[in-house]
């Protein structure tokens, strides 16, 4: 798998983390680039601008200035609005625009926003054209393979993103009546490599560095783009990196690196959120953590309970304090 560019922007790694809405925040985002995500992407942010005052749209819209490339994902279904957006965005210092035709939550879908667009291939067109006129930077796409399973028009939808100036393509493996039901498939973004020039990043279901190299041969992809299985695991890029250029897995985490992790991670919500709110976000961050921990029902029942952060950083230390012995996660 040579190294893949997004128009000047060459990927430090072929694994990237997927946009996740409510998940893919700055603290997160900049967690796993730490474990060597070779992208990274802002949350799903709405085209209308209108909307951008609130403070949930200021966070999604914070850029990280860190790193390079810049991506900011956007939404919506109408082209001038779009496109107005991603002009915005860019001047914020965006380095790439996202075009988020992938979610498929029924909020985002019911606007005809997300993956509903599959279902209108001129609109897709009118919409990707006016946000690749609009910007000077890379324009990429996100999608799933269909709507629903009797009509996945992956394939023509990913030839229009190309004859429309999409710079690159990112595919669930899923059609959007499938939600994350079932396994993803792999054979509709293998048939839309073979079908267009540009790159094409596969997703859906890598969560092993087993089905990762499984992923990359099924698809033909450039790159593969982890959502789920980075929850509660922000440390599996640099296991996936390791696994394709090794073939051997890392050995697991000793226990105060995992606590190193948590904590640190709790302290970038407080600092990123401030108490109150970063408290509430650092409860499903810690579920997610908790699934991969020994012994740890107690802990996660009492942790996503309290109201402080002092009182979420006391549980965490006092929970690693009582275990004994390294290797508290599988590789």
């Amino acid at each position: 798998m040579a190294a893949m560019h997004i128009g000047p922007y060459k990927l430090s790694s072929p694994f990237l983390l997927a946009p996740m809405a409510g998940i893919t925040d700055a603290p997160f985002r900049r967690l796993c680039r730490r474990f060597t995500a070779g992208m990274t992407t802002s949350e799903m942010t709405t085209a209308d601008i209108g909307l951008w005052h609130t403070v949930k749209s200021r966070r999604r819209l914070n850029l990280d200035l860190d790193a390079e490339p810049r991506v900011v994902q956007i939404a919506g279904s109408e082209p001038d609005q779009m496109a107005l957006a991603a002009k915005l965005c860019a001047a914020r210092g965006a380095q790439i625009i996202d075009i988020n035709m992938g979610c498929p939550a029924k909020k985002v879908c019911r606007k005809l926003a997300g993956s509903a667009l599959l279902q209108d291939e001129a609109l897709v067109a009118r919409i990707l054209t006016a946000v690749v006129r609009a910007v000077a930077v890379p324009v990429t796409l996100k999608m799933r393979t269909g709507w629903d399973p009797e009509h996945r028009n992956g394939v023509a939808i990913a030839r229009l993103a190309e004859e429309c100036g999409i710079a690159a393509l990112a595919v669930h493996g899923r059609t959007r009546s499938c939600m994350y039901r079932g396994a993803a498939e792999y054979e509709t973004i293998a048939q839309i490599k073979r079908n267009v020039s540009i790159p094409v990043i596969a997703n859906g279901d890598i969560c092993t560095p087993e089905k990762s190299l499984e992923v990359i041969r099924l698809s033909c992809a450039d790159a593969l783009m982890i959502g789920r299985g980075a929850c509660g695991r922000p440390w599996i890029f640099r296991q996936l990196e390791h696994y394709r250029n090794t073939g051997e897995k890392l050995p697991p985490l000793e226990n105060g690196r995992v606590r190193d992790i948590m904590l640190g991670h709790l302290d970038d919500l407080y600092q990123f959120y401030g108490d109150t709110t970063g408290v509430r976000v650092a409860r499903k961050h810690l579920t997610w953590y908790c699934k991969s921990l020994h012994q740890s029902d107690a802990f996660r029942s009492r942790v996503v309970r309290v109201e402080s952060a002092a009182e979420q950083i006391r549980l965490t230390r006092e929970f690693f304090s009582r275990q004994a012995g390294d290797g508290l996660l599988a590789a």
